[in-house]
């Protein structure tokens, strides 16, 4: 069962990180910069419902180093890292709360990614101005997260049966 596991968790690192890359490729510009889909956020959110909130976590801390490494800087990573932990926190929570469906689950999550990026963007450039920016990122996060949420629960619902819990 553990290999099995394993086996589940590299393949979707190794999705989260063709997303990545793929979402980088993708010609989306929508006029708020950093707006992304979040497509690599879809392999977080099947580890999470497929294998549990552990996996999850070192899928996601994974993913954004090795596409922070890869196609970015240590700026970029340290801005997706605060996201990527924030946003996952946030879906544990509501996961665990069982108040809130995956597509709940993945807004949360895509809202969070951007308070967290936010966040930091504000300790680094020592300025809470960019506050104004946030309405346009949860906006963005909320139409993300329900996209990416109703994908992953289709997913989940075909990959269940071989990850340990739901």
């Amino acid at each position: 069962m553990k290999t099995r596991r394993i086996a589940f968790l590299g393949l979707m690192v190794a999705l989260a990180f063709v997303l990545s890359y793929v979402e980088m490729l993708l010609p989306i510009h929508i006029g708020i910069p950093g707006a992304k889909i979040g497509l690599a956020n879809l392999s977080v959110m099947v580890a999470l419902y497929v294998i549990g909130p552990t996996d999850a976590l070192i899928l996601s801390i994974v993913r954004v180093v090795l596409v922070g490494f890869t196609f970015g800087n240590m700026a970029m990573m340290m801005y997706s890292l605060a996201g990527a932990l924030l946003s996952f926190v946030a879906m544990m929570i509501g996961k665990r709360t069982k108040l809130f469906s995956a597509v709940g689950v993945s807004v949360l999550g895509g809202v969070f990614h951007n308070v967290g990026q936010i966040l930091v963007a504000m300790v680094v450039m020592e300025t809470s101005r960019l506050t104004y920016y946030l309405p346009f990122l949860v906006v963005m996060g909320v139409i993300s997260g329900i996209i990416i949420g109703i994908v992953a629960g289709m997913i989940v619902q075909r990959v269940a049966p071989f990850g340990k819990n739901r």
